[in-house]
């Protein structure tokens, strides 16, 4: 049995592909559980059918928990839950950015605290649609020191979706590829209001792409020794502008919605970061500052 701990996109891709009676929903303190979550699935490829995923019941007790919550989230999501389950049930963190997982780890040592990044899309056009709009690789790693024996269980038991699902000793150099690609598209499709692709035409990202490239690139060497030139960086998150292009990116969606984005734990992790580090990171700062102007109002 497999618990997950958030029930939005991603949580409800996981849900539907995991096999039937061997996943369920995790209840915050207070809410309910007698009820069954049913949505509309899509899936990347096939018919479209409702899946229905009951809530996790007192005392039962899963062989592995996947939070799927937002990054500010993250902590008091599972600080509300985690006494319930076992000191060795292994736990993955699928949030955008940095940040959350090291607060988690770092609260919980003496866990099995694992991180994935995703290229798995998903979005919810309607609240009660779930669609998988782009299949990918997910890749899962160790966080903590008892985390590194539950790796090789984790990528078995999500192997049972069918997805691509890969083991990982250097979580951390994953998640920061993926936290470039984010610091380079999700603002600027949040500032300008624009699917991904037209972020590459618009002037705010013309006169700042280069500079905020040179602070991705100070930022990786200094912080997880990867060498990488801001020319190759930039040449990357362009590829996956292109090839994302029409693209509604999540930050952009949180925007529309009035939500709170996760800016803090993708370049306001980075501005942090550099202000820790004495790297000058003015566009970082400038991006998140932005976004931060949208989410608020």
């Amino acid at each position: 049995m497999i618990g997950i701990l958030g029930a939005g996109s991603l949580g409800r891709l996981w849900g539907a592909m995991l096999p039937v009676g061997r996943v369920a929903f995790i209840a915050r303190p207070g809410e309910p559980t007698d009820t069954d979550l049913s949505y509309r699935f899509r899936p990347f490829k096939g018919p479209e059918s409702t899946v229905r995923i009951p809530f996790l019941k007192a005392g039962n007790k899963p062989d592995l928990l996947l939070v799927t919550t937002k990054a500010g989230d993250t902590l008091d999501a599972l600080a509300g839950v985690i006494n319930q389950f076992a000191m060795d049930t292994p736990v993955l963190l699928f949030q955008n950015g940095l940040g959350s997982q090291q607060a988690v780890a770092d609260r919980w040592p003496e866990r099995p605290i694992l991180a994935a990044s995703t290229t798995e899309g998903a979005n919810r056009p309607e609240p009660e649609l779930l669609v998988h709009a782009g299949t990918g690789d997910t890749w899962v790693g160790p966080m903590t020191e008892p985390a590194r024996a539950s790796v090789s269980k984790t990528v078995a038991m999500l192997a049972a979706t069918g997805l691509a699902v890969h083991p990982e000793p250097d979580i951390l150099q994953r998640l920061w590829q993926k936290l470039i690609i984010n610091a380079g598209i999700n603002p600027y499709t949040a500032i300008l209001n624009c699917p991904n692709g037209d972020i590459l035409s618009a002037g705010l990202y013309q006169d700042t792409i280069d500079e905020l490239c040179r602070e991705l690139s100070e930022l990786m060497s200094a912080a997880v020794q990867i060498t990488e030139t801001p020319d190759s960086l930039r040449q990357r998150i362009e590829q996956v502008a292109q090839n994302t292009a029409g693209n509604t990116s999540s930050m952009r969606a949180d925007v529309l919605r009035k939500r709170q984005t996760e800016i803090d734990f993708i370049n306001g992790y980075l501005a942090k970061l550099g202000k820790e580090l004495g790297i000058y990171t003015p566009v970082n700062q400038m991006l998140t500052e932005r976004v931060q102007q949208l989410s608020s109002h």
